[in-house]
């Protein structure tokens, strides 16, 4: 059993009976513990213990997958599609052009979320599929058995697929089944030379793939969308590519799949996935945000040696001691605004409840930056910050860039310039 409460933030959100500070006995350990867990099955049972939904047998990439398997094409049958990426891109590359296009069109489900294909035929069946999807909830919309809420969400579903249509729009990813998955590409993949994935946390779904307003970069899309211009101002003449990476089951509200680590686990496989198939060789940064960083901390022993870096945000922990035991030649960054609500949860791990240490304490042994002038949880993608300007700097490789927070004034010492250590 691990347990790594913080000092500091246990405290001030327990607020207990006065006490503001412990000291390191065995006993006021205990109570610090105790007291934490209080604190989060009290959040618990105020927020609800939410349960994932699992896909049925007639949603459609269920669906799509059952038709691939009794495929063919030229006479022969078609890869499994849980094949190794390396064992998809040359069955793909043994294809004419006019083969893998009949493969998109007639299986975009399968095809636009095939680790292995070409990214362009991915883009062609994704947009397929999201033709297809629209159709069938314009469909629902007028299905009288829905009830007001479905008929409400149908129409929600229409209009964020219609948005995901308009021209210019590249997905790599798409799946409408249950909460539904994507992932967009901001940039030319194939020739970057720089590839950062950002990788959101709770409540990431397709209906809140993207935000209007005055919250538009606190969504994956508009988070990958401010990255990709402030790696642009930081360093014109390199070409990158940014992934709004929504391509996982997250957690649904602050319950127990927040608390736990069973998600993050499933969406890790999921990310070595996509980081093993890029195209190129261009070295990757991670930008994981909140439940993000949980994902990424679980990811990190086994991603692709072109993962340089790996940033965290508001992050409630990354299910270890320290970033030593992440077992990752990447470089740990991590950062947290003053105005973080992330800071009062308690950083433990107690039989699989918590994330673990908390990354911006010095004792982890991330680098730590500065997030400036960012404000609340979902602050640190705004354009102009400096949160959102040390990302870019860490995207692009130009880490003397990097401003550090002051509990750690040499964060970037170290790293060479192409982001070994």
């Amino acid at each position: 059993m691990c347990v790594t409460p913080s000092t500091t933030s246990g405290a001030r959100l327990l607020g207990w009976a006065g006490v503001t500070s412990f000291d390191s006995s065995p006993t006021l350990t205990a109570w610090r513990t105790l007291l934490a867990l209080a604190v989060v099955f009290v959040m618990l049972a105020t927020t609800g213990w939410t349960a994932v939904r699992h896909q049925s047998s007639d949603e459609p990439r269920t669906v799509a997958l059952a038709s691939w398997a009794k495929g063919s094409i030229a006479g022969h049958a078609l890869p499994s599609a849980d094949a190794p990426p390396y064992k998809l891109a040359h069955f793909f590359a043994t294809l004419t052009g006019s083969q893998g296009t009949r493969l998109a069109d007639k299986y975009p489900l399968v095809v636009g979320n095939l680790n292995g294909a070409p990214v362009t035929l991915r883009y062609r069946a994704n947009r397929h599929a999201l033709v297809q999807a629209r159709t069938a909830e314009q469909q629902r919309v007028h299905d009288s058995r829905l009830s007001p809420d479905g008929r409400a969400e149908a129409l929600r579903r229409v209009d964020r697929f219609g948005s995901m249509l308009a021209d210019g729009r590249h997905f790599l990813a798409f799946d409408p089944s249950g909460r539904g998955h994507a992932a967009e590409v901001f940039g030319d993949l194939d020739r970057a030379e720089r590839v950062s994935v950002v990788v959101p946390g709770v409540d990431t779904n397709l209906l809140t793939l993207e935000r209007t307003g005055a919250k538009t970069n606190a969504a994956p899309v508009g988070m990958a969308k401010s990255l990709y211009a402030a790696e642009h101002t930081a360093r014109p003449g390199v070409r990158t590519a940014v992934i709004a990476w929504a391509d996982y089951t997250a957690p649904a509200g602050i319950g127990m799949d927040a608390a736990l680590g069973n998600l993050a686990e499933r969406g890790a496989v999921r990310l070595d996935a996509l980081v093993g198939a890029l195209p190129g060789s261009a070295p990757v940064s991670l930008f994981c945000h909140s439940y993000g960083s949980v994902l990424c901390g679980v990811a990190a022993d086994q991603l692709s040696d072109r993962v340089t870096d790996i940033a965290v945000a508001g992050s409630p922990g990354m299910r270890v001691d320290n970033a030593g035991q992440l077992h990752t030649r990447a470089n740990v960054w991590a950062m947290r605004d003053r105005d973080d609500w992330i800071e009062d949860v308690p950083n433990l791990e107690v039989g699989g409840l918590g994330h673990g240490a908390d990354p911006v304490d010095p004792g982890f042994g991330a680098r730590i930056a500065s997030a400036g002038d960012a404000v609340g949880h979902s602050g640190y993608f705004e354009p102009g910050t400096e949160s959102l300007g040390n990302f870019a700097a860490i995207g692009v490789g130009t880490y003397d860039s990097v401003t550090c927070a002051q509990a750690d004034s040499a964060c970037h010492d170290r790293i060479s310039a192409d982001g070994t250590v």
